[in-house]
């Protein structure tokens, strides 16, 4: 009798599992504190004792992160560790990881195609990866080049030629995040005919050497005005470089970007950014979701093992002004168990949709 009572009184809490999410961001990056931080928030609502390192962009870092956690002593260990495949470092994360025998899923970025020689698919070659998360990628680079295309076109914005111009900086090679951004930018111009993409380079998601990048392309092609970037902070760059050589963004050429943070935001409303798309910082808090799930009997796999979810939405001023005032300070107050399918059994599949969270704002 005595221990029944503990265990009812105990409540939630006994119920609670752990997980670790291997961040690959810097621990003073907007972004991936962001996505840290809803992750803490999801995990608050779902009982789930949450620890994040970072690799602080050093994608080295990643695999001795993992095989740090992988060492621990069995009671030590977390029950779920959350990796991405940044850099096409997924499969030495969740080699460490399964050999180990700790449940790995992937959020954020998963393996491309080429890496799966190696990887296989979830619970085949390596049982304990269970799955994977990922935003659509490629509706933010749709999204954000349509509305560049958009504005240039009512603007009259033609070179010589009688076409619009573009220049473009990517993140990376490697990551799928960067690669389906890019494949979204790609679908965009397939579709405008009238465009023409000068020159994409990759800036690593960095500013300073978007800077750089921008200042070349800006004399290289005078009449490209458009300016495509796969993030808010690569924007930024492009946006100093114009300023450096007297110029205004929002005028003499328009710019796009990838994420919410504070001042890309602010840059919407202001007009400094034209397009701004985001809302997939919640990918992590959105996989906690899906492993709290799993851990209560209601597999994910139902839905699919590998699932890609929109994610993002493009923001306006209005839109982004919204944003601010909903979640400006996290995301703490989100019921993340109203998009659980084991509280929610009714719920086939999972909607993720940032939309929906300022669709349910007061």
């Amino acid at each position: 009798m005595l221990t029944r009572l503990i265990f009812i009184l105990a409540g939630p809490t006994a119920l609670a599992f752990t997980v670790t999410f291997v961040n690959p961001g810097r621990s003073t990056e907007t972004y991936w504190v962001a996505a840290s931080q809803a992750m803490y928030a999801a995990a608050a609502k779902l009982d789930i004792q949450l620890e994040v390192r970072y690799a602080e962009r050093d994608p080295m870092r990643l695999a001795p992160l993992v095989q740090e956690v992988a060492h621990r002593p069995v009671g030590k260990r977390p029950d779920y560790l959350i990796i991405t495949d940044e850099r096409g470092m997924g499969f030495a994360q969740l080699a460490l990881a399964d050999a180990a025998g700790i449940k790995t899923f992937f959020a954020f970025s998963a393996p491309l195609a080429e890496s799966r020689r190696q990887t296989g698919d979830p619970r085949g070659r390596y049982p304990h990866w269970i799955g994977s998360l990922e935003p659509d990628a490629a509706d933010a680079g749709y999204q954000t080049a349509m509305a560049l295309i958009r504005r240039a076109t009512r603007d009259k914005r033609y070179g010589a030629d009688g076409h619009l111009h573009m220049v473009a900086i990517s993140g990376d090679r490697t990551t799928s995040t960067s690669v389906n951004r890019e494949r979204g930018l790609r679908q965009a111009l397939a579709a405008q005919p009238t465009v023409i993409l000068d020159q994409l380079v990759y800036g690593d998601w960095v500013r300073d050497k978007a800077r750089q990048q921008a200042t070349v392309l800006f004399k290289r092609y005078p009449s490209a005005s458009m300016v495509w970037a796969g993030n808010d902070q690569m924007a930024f760059g492009a946006i100093d470089a114009l300023e450096a050589a007297s110029g205004t963004a929002g005028k003499e050429k328009y710019f796009s970007g990838i994420n919410t943070s504070t001042d890309a935001l602010a840059a919407v409303q202001t007009g400094q950014i034209e397009a701004l798309s985001g809302g997939h910082f919640m990918a992590g808090a959105w996989a906690l979701v899906m492993l709290y799930d799993y851990e209560h009997g209601h597999d994910f796999a139902q839905e699919g093992m590998e699932l890609k979810k929109p994610m993002f939405m493009l923001f306006d001023a209005k839109s982004a002004a919204r944003f601010q005032s909903r979640f400006g300070e996290g995301v703490h107050d989100v019921d993340f168990l109203r998009f659980s399918k084991t509280r929610h059994p009714a719920q086939k599949q999972y909607d993720f949709r940032f939309e929906r969270l300022l669709d349910d704002a007061p």
